[in-house]
């Protein structure tokens, strides 16, 4: 059963402009600044000022500006978008821990923009995803003499986790670093995991051939050096200097991911339409760039289970959000148009995927 915050104000009709629709639109003012139910909790207004009231979260879905006037606070271009991120990607980084996953949706220009802002708040670059909406995206209305480029049908989703540090070390210099100081051998760490050298290769090695230990063999490797190390320099692998790091510490020192087989980066995948396009009643569509749930849905299940936490900072109609709460993930996320708002805490109230009937014509 839905929960909401009801203001104490009457509605009374507002008169919006949505830049995708080209024309004013009446609604009911927004009756609620916060809707829950047992998976979702959704808030009318600036993430920024619920990030701290906001569980950690294990995933993040940022679709937000992309510098195209696709909305009221959009940037003109792409050369705003890093002042218009920074105060948010400042926030994530603060609140995020090391099996945080960050999905960043974006035009290409835009993500290019943003990229040095990520890494400034130590978001690491893992993988860039093009989701190819096809040739039916442009529909043979673009004038490619007029344009002087080849129609752009794509956009990207971007995949960043945060850097673990420990005691201001990354982990494959933390690793090397525990096991010098047990004076031991570094050939013995085969010894301790019951290979033959796969972890003096993989697991000590400092460039991009290092590996992240399972967590069973981090263990073994753990409990090895405090059982044959210096006994001054113990505990050896610890976090705290008290207690020896274990293997369910030590699986959270990254990110969750998994991949179906056969899936690659580029995700060939339609514009939404049909029943699941959210239109005004004059039929003109409600976002400018609706997310398909199911893209949703195959970024929330690479990088967590259920019962894990979700971000939508930027919820527009809170397609992520949608496609957590219905998989088991707790889901976070605010928006600062009214319109979209009404709209998404419909769609969740009926679990119809073109709540219109919020939108009427003048």
């Amino acid at each position: 059963m839905s929960q909401t915050d009801i203001l104490s104000v009457k509605p009374v009709p507002v008169s919006t402009f949505d830049i995708n629709m080209n024309k004013s639109q009446t609604i009911q003012e927004t009756k609620c600044k916060s809707w829950h139910n047992t998976y979702a909790h959704l808030y009318y207004g600036n993430s920024l000022d619920y990030y701290s009231q906001w569980e950690s979260p294990d995933v993040i879905i940022s679709d937000g500006a992309y510098g195209i006037l696709g909305f009221e606070g959009d940037t003109s271009d792409h050369c705003g978008l890093p002042q218009w991120y920074e105060a948010h990607v400042a926030a994530w980084a603060m609140y995020a821990t090391a099996k945080t996953t960050l999905w960043f949706w974006n035009s290409e220009i835009g993500w290019a923009t943003v990229h040095p802002v990520l890494e400034k708040y130590g978001w690491q670059y893992q993988n860039c995803n093009i989701w190819n909406k096809g040739i039916a995206h442009i529909a043979g209305n673009i004038n490619t003499q007029t344009i002087r480029r080849f129609p752009v049908v794509t956009e990207v989703c971007v995949q960043y986790t945060l850097e673990p540090k420990i005691n201001g070390l990354t982990l494959k210099k933390w690793l090397r670093y525990e096991w010098k100081r047990t004076g031991l051998p570094l050939r013995k760490a085969n010894e301790a995991c019951g290979v033959r050298d796969a972890a003096t290769r993989k697991y000590f090695d400092q460039g991009n051939l290092w590996y992240f230990p399972p967590a069973e063999l981090f263990e073994k490797m753990q409990k090895y050096a405090n059982l044959h190390g210096k006994p001054e320099g113990r505990p050896y692998f610890s976090l705290d200097g008290i207690t020896p790091c274990n293997a369910v510490q030590w699986e959270q020192m990254r990110a969750k991911f998994f991949c179906p087989h056969g899936v690659t980066n580029v995700w060939d995948r339609p514009p939404v339409s049909g029943k699941e396009r959210i239109k005004t009643l004059n039929g003109q569509v409600a976002h400018l760039n609706q997310k398909p749930l199911d893209l949703m849905r195959r970024i929330i299940d690479a990088s967590s289970t259920p019962g894990d936490v979700l971000w939508e900072p930027f919820g527009g109609l809170f397609s992520g959000c949608y496609a957590g709460a219905e998989s088991g993930r707790k889901c976070f996320g605010a928006e600062v148009n009214a319109d979209y708002f009404q709209l998404a805490v419909n769609r969740f109230e009926t679990g119809n995927p073109n709540p219109s009937n919020f939108l009427f014509q003048i």
